[in-house]
């Protein structure tokens, strides 16, 4: 059964961001809606992967606080689902630690990775963090061209030549930020600091599952790149390899 924060008449002020919070454990569920009632979110709820879907559909979120196990379509399933019509920044939970199933829930387009149990200070941390990423668009910028590659920061789109690619929020933030200084050199902490937010904290190679996504949508060879290129030691940068 879904529930969410009362409406106010007229409907909530649109400046209050909208969460979805999806999990089988009610006392879970009632504990992060209460935190992040509190700071100011309207929250949905959802038992299950269905009524998520149903949910987003209906009321698209600003972020998604989705659990990895979940009775019937579970949460990587439902992240894949909801990331083809929704650039809502999820947030996917689980009680398993291991890297690869953190690979596996980042990897299929969610932005972060949080294990149970958790503070939910942090978790409402990482979510404010999310929000307060800087977007392009708010001053006039000049459209950048790598190739055939051609990034337009204002519109917030990508196309290789006359092909659009479809990006994530978060994947769009980081080929910005690569191409703001073409040939630059950029760590995982700053491009951490440009794109999650200097209040982020967590694993840092949480950018590399992120830079393999965009390269699989860029059609990019890590081993013969043409847009973007590993600095062993150091990070990456945007810009062939020789």
């Amino acid at each position: 059964m879904s529930a969410s924060a009362p409406m106010r008449a007229g409907g909530e002020p649109p400046s209050r961001p909208h969460a979805l919070v999806v999990d089988d454990e009610p006392r879970l569920v009632d504990l992060v809606s209460a935190y992040l009632e509190r700071e100011g979110f309207t929250v949905s709820t959802a038992a299950d992967g269905e009524e998520a879907l149903v949910l987003a559909r209906e009321r698209p979120p600003d972020v998604v606080i989705l659990d990895l196990m979940l009775p019937g379509i579970d949460g990587i399933e439902v992240c894949r689902r909801i990331r083809a019509f929704s650039d809502a920044y999820i947030v996917m939970l689980s009680a398993r630690a291991e890297e690869v199933d953190k690979i596996v829930g980042l990897s299929t387009g969610a932005d972060d990775y949080v294990t149970k149990p958790f503070s939910p200070g942090e978790l409402i941390a990482r979510i404010r963090a999310m929000l307060r990423r800087p977007r392009a668009g708010q001053e006039a910028q000049e459209v950048r061209r790598l190739g055939d590659l051609v990034i337009d920061p204002v519109a917030r789109e990508v196309a290789r030549g006359d092909r659009a690619i479809a990006l994530t929020r978060l994947e769009f933030d980081l080929l910005d930020a690569l191409s703001e200084r073409p040939k630059a050199a950029l760590s995982r902490r700053q491009l951490l600091e440009r794109v999650w937010g200097p209040s982020w904290f967590g694993d840092e190679h949480v950018v590399d599952v992120h830079v393999a996504n965009l390269r699989r949508k860029l059609g990019d060879d890590p081993s013969d790149p043409r847009y973007i290129t590993t600095l062993r030691g150091v990070g990456y940068r945007l810009g062939p390899g020789t």
